[in-house]
């Protein structure tokens, strides 16, 4: 007898029907998704005019407002500086740049076929200026000048402006009187030099193309925007993005320019550091405000050396070129004066004598202060160590005091005799001997060694009158002179 197990035969096909239900809803499913598929296309080729499958949507970037740096996504913390809560929301400029200055790409040439003109330097006239670009301002360059307000930047590209034939003056900051008023005060009548007072990027771009000048100074960059990024002039993208367009133009046109940018407090230029790397030279206007010595230094040149530096003194006529800086520095110099002692220091490939001042006075609380004005506070308690130790001069109990007279900041170690010798007479309350210089660095172990370019330190003292002193270590030194 058979016997039939019915309950798997109705489980068998129970399986067989939901199987072929479900094949049929698959199908059908994928019918109305391909249907859906072909209509969507249809109606952007006809909005459109052109196939667009997947429209891309308007991108955004988070950019760090205290480093410059861009990310993808919004983070609480930058992961470049360690800033918290500095990154914002920014829309992408990368398309509407790449749109704008799209244009085929360049031919490659041979050395021989690439020309030297836009190369060649002019001279502005203003020899402290050309001695720290090496010769004279390069077509086609970009130069970033940054200085503290109020030190001078704007008087000296006037001065600039007034020597150079076909230059464009764009004041971001000033309206055209105000600077014409400065320019009459300087004493400038170049009569082809041309103002305008423009804070929008689209119309200094055409303003440059039209006129082509020779220069162009723009005063400043931190002051110019631009309608095609969503941010205020002076923000990060806005200073980098105008620059970047600036750098096209100028490059395209062989046309030098010149930007003005602000500095912050740590006597950085303000904005993101790729404003200093995208730019050909950067120029540091340095100096005291209540002194009227200025030093232009040049942090960055690719048309020559950095190790140059201008002097300046400010006048009511505008900057003057000082051709002799020591005499500058030495001009109120008392050789009877204990704690002053006079040292030969390079600018650049300049030496310079300066005048260094120290105070020794006995401290009223137990730990001794040492305070210094124009040089490194760490380097300065060096120099007391190697006094205490090698000099038996006992410093453990006296404040110390070290000036740098007229506003200058050296940092060199070609002052360390100077200055040891400067703490020296003050704490034994002798003068040094009168129309002598020191120059030498102090070892740990107390002695005086060499310094770079010693022969021109030595020129440049006889040349004022000065008489140099040769010892092997800074005791025996002390002995003789004091």
């Amino acid at each position: 007898m058979t016997v039939f197990d019915t309950s798997k035969d109705c489980h068998s096909a129970l399986m067989k029907t939901v199987f072929e239900t479900s094949k049929d809803c698959l199908l059908t499913v994928a019918r109305t998704m391909t249907v859906f598929a072909v209509k969507k296309k249809a109606v952007i080729i006809n909005q459109s005019g052109r196939k667009n499958m997947n429209p891309k949507k308007e991108k955004t970037i988070f950019m760090c407002t205290n480093c410059g740096n861009e990310f993808l996504t919004w983070s609480g913390k930058c992961s470049v500086c360690g800033e918290w809560n500095s990154l914002k929301e920014v829309q992408s400029p990368k398309s509407k740049v790449q749109n704008r200055n799209a244009k085929l790409p360049e031919r490659p040439q041979s050395l021989k076929e690439i020309s030297l003109e836009t190369a060649k330097k002019t001279a502005t006239g203003i020899g402290e200026f050309d001695r720290v670009l090496g010769g004279g301002l390069v077509g086609g360059s970009l130069l970033l000048f940054a200085g503290e307000p109020g030190i001078g930047k704007s008087t000296l590209l006037a001065q600039i402006s007034g020597k150079i034939q076909n230059t464009l003056y764009i004041s971001a900051e000033e309206s055209m009187g105000q600077v014409k008023s400065r320019l009459d005060r300087l004493g400038v009548t170049n009569q082809t030099l041309k103002l305008v007072a423009e804070t929008d990027l689209d119309n200094i771009i055409e303003t440059i193309s039209s006129e082509r000048p020779e220069l162009v100074i723009i005063d400043s960059i931190q002051t110019i925007a631009s309608i095609d990024f969503p941010s205020t002039a002076g923000s990060l993208i806005q200073v980098k993005e105008c620059a970047l367009r600036i750098q096209q133009v100028i490059k395209e046109l062989g046309v030098t320019a010149i930007l003005v940018g602000h500095v912050t407090k740590g006597g950085d230029v303000a904005g993101p550091r790729t404003l200093e790397h995208l730019v050909d030279v950067v120029l540091y206007l340095e100096g005291e405000r209540y002194h009227d010595g200025r030093i232009l230094r040049g942090i960055k040149n690719r048309f020559g050396a950095t190790d140059e530096s201008g002097i300046f003194q400010i006048t009511d006529k505008g900057l003057r070129e000082v051709k002799n800086p020591s005499e500058l520095f030495l001009s109120e110099h008392q050789d009877s004066a204990p704690g002053n002692a006079i040292a030969v220091t390079l600018e650049g490939t300049r030496p310079i004598l300066v005048e260094v001042q120290a105070l020794t006075v006995a401290t009223n609380f137990g730990y001794p202060k040492r305070t210094a004005s124009g040089y490194d506070l760490n380097r300065l308690n060096i120099i007391i160590a190697i006094l205490t130790k090698r000099a038996n001069i006992n410093l453990s109990n006296h404040d110390v005091y070290l000036n740098i007279t007229g506003g200058l900041k050296v940092s060199e170690p070609a002052l360390d005799l100077a200055i040891a010798l400067a703490i020296t007479s003050s704490y034994k309350n002798k003068p040094l001997p009168k129309k002598s210089c020191f120059f030498g660095e102090l070892g740990l172990a107390g002695e005086i060694r060499k310094v770079m370019k010693e022969d021109r330190r030595l020129k440049e003292a006889k040349n004022l009158g000065y008489v140099t002193f040769v010892s092997k270590n800074i005791s025996e030194l002390i002995s003789r002179v004091l």
